[in-house]
C-alpha cells in the first residue's frame, strides 16, 4: 500500500486548478442585543436551535443574557444528560456534565453523578486503558503474536484489459483480549468513506495463522490523527500494554513490528530520532530510524519492555531511515471517543495563534487571529489575548492547549481563562464559556470565505496588511508573523504588496496568492511572486 500522505509546511510546486477570484465576503458581526428586534430575533433562533443542538443553544442563550431562554436551554441539556445516564452512554453524559459545569449550572450536585464518577465510568470499559488489560510478557515472540496484518479487499481492478486483485495491506495490534485492534485510518479509509460505492471487505490475519482471513469491522476512526479502532471476534494471542511519553526520549531504542509489503511477522529496530515533528495539523509526531515500508502502517512501535510507545504511520521511501510514528499519548487521548463509535470530529474555537514567550518562558497561547462568527469571536476572545487555562487545566504552550481540545469532543462547552496585556504591569483577566465547534476539514477555507482579505492574510500567510487606498488590492505590510509563509518569503514591515489573484489547487490542499511586491530585502525591485500555503496548520485552534 502507499504510505500515508503527511503534512508538509513548505510547498515547492503546485499545480493550479479551480480558481477563486478575489472577493470580500459578508463578515459576521455580533448583534446589538440592546435593540429589541435584534434581541427577539436571536432568542427565536436560539429556541429553534434547542431541538438540533441544545448545548450550543445553551451557550448562545448565555451570550444573549435572557434568563427565560437560558432556563429552557438548561432544562433541555439536563434532560439529555439524564437520558444518557439511563442508557449508560457515559461518554455522552460526561460531556454534557462538563458543559453544564462550564455554564455554572446551580443544581449540578442534584444530577446524581459527579464528574469523577462519570470519568471513571467513561474509561473503565475502554479497551487499552484498563491497567490490567495487557499480557505483560517480555518475549519478542509474544510481541509479534500480538500483531496482525490488515487486509482491505477492494475486489478486482482492471488495468490494460487485465483484472488484478485490488487490496490494501497494513498492520495492526491487539489492545484487549476480546479482539480490539489499533491501526491507521488511511489503511481502512476505503471501508469508511461514504463516497466509496465500490466493493470493500475488511479482514485481519493473525501472525500465527497467516493462511486464514478473519472478518473485522471498524468501530471508530480519525482521519486527522490517522488512527482507527477495529473489532474482530477472536481471542487475542497477545495484548499490548500502552506506554507513556515519559518512558521514551531521543536516542532510546525502539522496535517496529508489522507486515512490510505483506511480509508478516517482521520486526525492525532503531532509535527515536526526534519527538517533535510537526507533520500533522494537531500535535507532534515521533521520527524514528527503524526500517519502515509499505504495509508497516498501523503497526506498533515498542520499547524494550514491549510497551507500545507509538503507532507507525509513514515512511519516506526515497530517504533511508526517515520514518514517522504517532505518539501513544494521542492514542490514549482518543480511545474513549474511538470506542464510542463513528468518525472522530475534533473541536476548535475558530482562532489562530502561537505560544507566547515572556523572557524566554512559555506563558500561554497568544491569539493572533479570531474568525468572525466563530466561538472565540462570539465569546469575546480577541487578538492579543493570551489563553492560560482551559477547562480548569493550565496551559503554557499551544501543544498543551491542543491536547486539552483533543480530549474534549466537539459540541461541548469549556471555560477559558485569558489574559490581556499579559506582559504589562497590570494585566487584565477574563473567564468565558466557549462552545467547541467541529473543526473544519480546511480551516483556511473557513477563514478565506468568512473574513475580508486583509484579515484572512494574517493566519494564512502571516502578513498584517493595511490598505494604501480605496483599491482593495493594494496594501502596505504592517507586520510579519515569525515563521509564517510571508516571513519565509522574505517580506518585511512597510513593504508594498498588491494582490493579483487567489487560487486553490484541484486537490484542495493548497491556497496560492499571486502578488506583486516591492520588497525591501530585495532592494525594492519589482517582484511577482506566488505565495503558497497549506489548507491547515498546527496553529489553528
Amino acid at each position: 500500500m502507499r504510505k500515508n500522505k503527511i503534512f508538509v509546511p513548505v510547498i515547492a510546486a503546485v499545480v493550479f486548478g479551480s480558481c477563486s477570484s478575489i472577493k470580500e465576503p459578508v463578515v459576521y458581526e455580533i448583534p446589538d442585543y440592546t435593540l429589541e428586534d435584534v434581541r427577539n430575533d436571536e432568542i427565536k433562533k436560539t429556541l429553534e436551535l434547542i431541538e438540533k443542538n441544545n448545548v450550543q443553544a445553551l451557550w448562545r442563550a448565555s451570550i444573549i443574557g435572557d434568563e427565560e431562554t437560558l432556563g429552557k436551554c438548561f432544562e433541555s441539556v439536563v434532560a439529555s444528560f439524564n437520558s444518557a445516564v439511563e442508557d449508560k452512554s457515559w461518554f455522552v453524559a460526561r460531556n454534557l456534565f462538563k458543559s453544564l459545569k462550564s455554564m455554572d449550572y446551580k443544581d449540578l450536585s442534584k444530577l446524581g453523578k459527579t464528574e469523577a464518577e462519570l470519568e471513571k465510568l467513561c474509561m473503565e470499559s475502554v479497551p487499552g486503558l484498563v491497567s490490567s488489560s495487557g499480557s505483560g510478557s517480555k518475549k519478542v515472540s509474544s510481541f509479534i503474536s500480538g500483531t496482525v496484518t490488515i487486509w482491505v479487499d477492494k475486489g478486482i481492478a482492471i488495468h490494460n484489459g487485465y483484472g488484478y486483485a485490488d487490496r490494501v495491506i497494513g498492520s495492526g495490534f491487539f489492545i484487549s483480549n476480546d479482539g480490539y485492534i489499533i491501526t491507521n485510518n488511511h489503511v481502512i479509509a476505503d471501508v469508511v468513506d461514504p463516497k466509496n460505492e465500490n466493493y470493500t471487505r475488511l479482514f485481519i490475519k493473525l501472525a500465527e495463522d497467516s493462511d486464514n482471513r478473519i472478518p473485522a469491522k471498524v468501530i471508530g476512526w480519525d482521519p486527522l490523527m490517522d488512527l482507527a479502532l477495529l473489532k474482530t471476534e477472536v481471542a487475542a494471542p497477545y495484548v499490548f500494554n500502552l506506554g507513556s511519553s515519559t518512558d521514551l526520549d531521543v536516542g532510546d531504542k525502539i522496535y517496529a513490528i508489522g507486515s512490510p509489503i505483506g511480509l508478516e511477522r517482521t520486526l525492525t529496530s532503531g532509535i527515536v530520532s526526534a519527538v517533535d515533528r510537526k507533520l500533522f495539523s494537531l500535535g507532534s509526531v515521533m521520527q524514528i530510524d527503524a526500517a519502515v515500508n509499505s504495509g508497516n502502517s498501523g503497526g506498533p512501535c515498542i520499547d524494550s519492555n514491549g510497551k507500545v510507545q507509538a503507532v507507525v504511520f509513514a515512511g519516506m521511501l526515497q530517504y533511508n531511515g526517515l520514518n514517522f510514528a504517532i505518539p501513544v499519548e494521542y492514542l490514549k487521548m482518543e480511545l474513549p471517543a474511538l470506542y464510542s463509535g463513528g468518525k472522530l470530529v475534533h473541536s476548535w474555537v475558530g482562532a489562530y495563534g502561537k505560544t507566547k514567550k515572556i523572557m524566554g518562558k512559555d506563558s500561554g497561547v497568544e491569539v493572533q487571529y479570531v474568525l468572525p462568527g466563530g466561538s472565540a469571536f462570539r465569546s469575546g476572545i480577541g487578538v492579543g489575548d493570551v489563553i492560560v487555562e482551559v477547562d480548569g487545566v493550565k496551559v503554557s504552550t499551544l501543544d498543551e492547549f491542543q491536547n486539552v481540545l483533543m480530549k474534549t469532543p466537539a459540541k461541548t462547552i469549556v471555560k477559558v481563562k485569558s489574559v490581556s496585556e499579559i506582559d504589562s504591569e497590570n494585566p487584565s483577566e477574563k473567564v468565558v464559556p466557549i462552545y467547541l465547534s467541529s473543526r473544519p476539514d480546511s480551516p483556511v477555507s473557513a477563514v478565506y470565505e468568512g473574513d475580508i482579505l486583509k484579515n484572512a492574510f494574517v493566519p494564512i500567510f502571516g502578513l498584517k496588511l493595511e490598505p494604501t487606498s480605496s483599491n482593495k488590492k493594494k496594501y502596505v505590510i504592517r507586520d510579519v508573523l515569525k515563521g509564517s509563509v510571508g516571513d519565509e518569503a522574505g517580506f518585511s514591515e512597510n513593504d508594498y504588496l498588491e494582490i493579483r489573484n487567489i487560487k486553490i489547487n484541484d486537490e484542495k490542499t493548497a491556497i496560492i496568492a499571486e502578488v506583486y511586491s516591492k520588497n525591501r530585502k530585495k532592494g525594492y525591485l519589482d517582484v511577482n511572486m506566488a505565495l503558497p500555503a497549506t489548507m491547515d496548520s498546527p496553529y489553528y485552534f
